[in-house]
């Protein structure tokens, strides 16, 4: 599973570098290079709706790998229309709407049967390896763009959206040799299906009100459980500012007679901190208590935006003021997931992690949308430093220092 983490996240990232190309190559139209991005996000924000028995059924590997099947298929629309010279917008739409609806489903799907099947050797070692699984994907972060650039000199970027789709296809063979299998989801009113006690209240019999064949909506999983309904909101808010950091350092470096210079600086920071984070997550995210850290590490990121505008008068020191808040990032999501593999199991958790990547890359989506337009209004400096306080208000708000739960590990029931 995390040999799949890694191969499907280079893909994703070099194909980042090569799509726009192939896109602007074909269609002659700028405005045509972000239209899979757009289509990916429809299927992702409508997801509550038409993925909420689905994602149930994803309880074992040959399942997952028949989401990463139906990716690869909206993979190949692209290469496969440049081959025949027929791209045009109806195409860069279908596919974003199929990878979209197939990566709606695999990332959660793949966190949470990672989670079950890593419950019966103890909590430390669930979280130890979701922490590893965020390693693999960051590691992409440094990996794939130097070697999508050196792709696209040497032969074009055509040849990188045909390695994607093959990338997608042995994830998916990959993972038809996972084992384990999850707990699946019981039908309502079965008593199973109360799952675990939760620290936030018990459970009423026959599982979570409004819950359909044993398929809890998203927005009541997160009203039982508090403390991951804290966390996963320091998550969006986190993803809802995001573009201060990419638009606004590059907007910033522009005005300044610096243009990719200031982003490339923070980037490269952010990324190497990034890495060193998810190194030693696996380490120290099971020994530290998990909302206190998610809450650290989304306020010393939010400080890192307040700082940066100052610390631009020098690449070296933004680009170490970046790494800081890179350095805090796998942490604070090593403990994110750790709250939810710990609090949830089966039908839960499912969900749970369905609602964090939801609420996250929703945000990600309308940040990105709106932030043009509010540094244009605000500028870059001042929307850094507002993005900044906003995550170290929330980080204070959300943090365990109002009410919040003692973590309790949840043990699955010895069978017998």
């Amino acid at each position: 599973m995390l040999t799949t983490t890694f191969v499907t996240w280079m893909g994703q990232r070099t194909t980042a570098v090569a799509l726009p190309l192939v896109a602007l190559a074909e269609t002659g139209s700028t405005w045509s290079t972000g239209l899979v991005g757009g289509a990916v996000g429809l299927p992702m924000l409508t997801s509550p709706w038409w993925a909420r028995g689905l994602r149930q059924r994803l309880t074992t590997g040959r399942s997952l790998a028949c989401v990463l099947a139906v990716q690869v298929a909206g993979l190949l629309v692209v290469p496969v229309g440049a081959a025949v010279g027929t791209v045009g917008a109806v195409h860069l739409a279908a596919a974003g709407v199929i990878t979209g609806c197939a990566t709606a489903l695999s990332g959660p799907g793949q966190r949470a049967l990672l989670s079950d099947i890593c419950d019966p050797l103890g909590s430390a070692v669930t979280t130890k390896m979701l922490a590893w699984q965020d390693f693999m994907h960051r590691i992409t972060m440094i990996l794939a763009p130097p070697a999508a650039g050196w792709a696209v000199a040497v032969g074009g970027p055509s040849p990188l959206l045909w390695a994607e789709a093959a990338g997608a296809g042995v994830g998916a063979a990959l993972l038809c040799t996972v084992r384990g299998t999850a707990t699946p989801a019981p039908p309502v009113g079965s008593a199973a299906s109360d799952g675990p006690a939760s620290p936030d209240g018990p459970a009423s019999p026959g599982g979570p009100a409004g819950t359909r064949a044993g398929a809890p909506a998203l927005r009541q999983v997160l009203a039982r459980h508090g403390d991951i309904r804290r966390a996963v909101t320091m998550s969006g808010v986190g993803g809802l500012v995001w573009f201060a950091f990419t638009l606004g350092l590059a907007i910033l470096g522009a005005e300044t007679g610096r243009p990719g210079l200031l982003i490339s600086a923070g980037m490269t920071g952010y990324g190497l901190g990034s890495l060193a984070g998810a190194l030693l997550a696996p380490a120290l995210v099971p020994r530290m208590p998990a909302l206190a850290t998610m809450a650290a590490g989304w306020a010393v990121l939010g400080v890192t935006f307040v700082v940066m505008p100052a610390a631009a008068s020098s690449l070296v020191v933004l680009g170490c003021v970046a790494a800081i808040g890179g350095f805090s990032m796998p942490l604070g999501i090593g403990a994110l997931n750790r709250l939810i593999s710990t609090r949830t199991d089966g039908a839960e958790r499912r969900a749970a992690f369905a609602a964090e990547s939801l609420v996250h890359d929703g945000a990600v989506s309308i940040g990105l949308l709106a932030g043009g337009a509010v540094i244009g209004m605000a500028g870059a400096g001042p929307t850094l430093v507002a993005a900044g306080a906003a995550q170290v208000l929330v980080a204070l708000l959300a943090g365990p220092w109002w009410g919040a739960r003692r973590l309790v590990p949840y043990s699955p029931p010895v069978a017998g």
